[in-house]
């Protein structure tokens, strides 16, 4: 450990006990007796006031006075914050500006010897995430508030992209990223039960002045889980897909970026996803044409014929009655 994270760690063990003693620092932290005396040295000469006291009873403790010391963190602890700012911007955090502006804060305050230790591990990490506006940024901070104070609010909403918004009267319980796009939980006051929202597909917000009590044992995480384990994540109807085809055709498909978060069964000569409707009558023909003879679409009906009729279409627009 390094001796910056060691002197932090010091000054931990001295806020979270009444008097230790430097065996007792030494043992903690497995380092000898005489650096902990360097270090209670160390931090003496920074202006903390560390008391020491000789005798049987006796160890070192803070002055009573000293009751709230400046925020520290390991240089560890900082290379997580950092790390994990950088999800947090990738997945569309709504508050990354105030995330950032926090790390600013805290670097402003570092050493040398962390700034660098920082610099060395933060240079050759970072998250691609998919591209993205800033255009629901205000809309997640505004429903985020109104999770925060149980407020009643007004949505329009379309569960298909072609749909003309609907107006919904929700009790918002809670908010939740996964797979690359953020849900809404809540109580529908036209449903009467909990129904959740895709948030990019929610097109306008407004509070209506009421307040709702969120019942004491709701969890977004085990809500969302067991919908998504039961594959009805939203109102939106729901397609199993089936595919045959070559192992390394099905791996593809496996692990392609948007397909995997869909995929419910993968054999060895067969691959089952469960979709939303509109997603493989719009998406997915336009994708799966590109594997070519590779694959076999087994089921739904209506996915092979999109796909035949795109086929078609292709075969007009290049065929070659039409060049010169």
């Amino acid at each position: 450990m390094a001796k910056w994270d060691n002197l932090l760690a010091i000054l931990w063990l001295l806020k979270a006990r009444k008097r230790i003693t430097a065996m007792q620092i030494a043992e903690t932290l497995e380092i000898s007796v005489r650096t902990v005396y360097r270090y209670i040295d160390a931090l003496c000469a920074s202006g903390v006031p560390i008391i020491a006291e000789s005798g049987h009873d006796g160890g070192y403790y803070l002055q009573e006075n000293f009751l709230e010391t400046p925020l520290f963190f390991a240089s560890t602890e900082l290379k997580a914050m950092v790390h994990a700012a950088l999800f947090a911007k990738g997945a569309g955090y709504p508050f990354s500006d105030h995330l950032a502006s926090a790390l600013e804060k805290i670097q402003f305050h570092l050493n040398e010897e962390q700034m660098d230790y920082l610099k060395r591990h933060t240079e050759g990490f970072d998250v691609i995430a998919p591209a993205r506006g800033h255009a629901m940024e205000p809309l997640l901070q505004q429903l985020e508030q109104a999770v925060a104070n149980a407020e009643t609010i007004l949505i329009a909403y379309t569960k298909k992209k072609a749909d003309n918004p609907v107006e919904r009267k929700i009790d918002p319980y809670g908010l939740a990223y996964r797979f690359d796009r953020w849900y809404i939980v809540g109580f529908c006051h036209l449903r009467q039960d909990l129904r959740t929202f895709r948030v990019d597909r929610i097109h306008h917000f407004s509070p209506t002045g009421d307040t709702f009590e969120r019942p004491s044992d709701f969890s977004i995480r085990d809500y969302l889980l067991n919908r998504f384990n039961s594959f009805q994540i939203t109102e939106e109807p729901t397609i199993l897909v089936q595919i045959a085809g070559k192992e390394k055709s099905l791996d593809r498909l496996a692990e392609h970026w948007y397909l995997r978060h869909y995929l419910v069964e993968r054999r060895d000569e067969q691959i089952h996803f469960m979709m939303e409707e509109d997603t493989v009558l719009e998406y997915l023909p336009r994708l799966l044409i590109t594997y070519g003879a590779s694959i076999h679409i087994l089921e739904p009906a209506v996915l092979k014929d999109k796909i035949g009729e795109l086929v078609k279409e292709l075969a007009q627009h290049y065929s070659l009655s039409q060049l010169p």
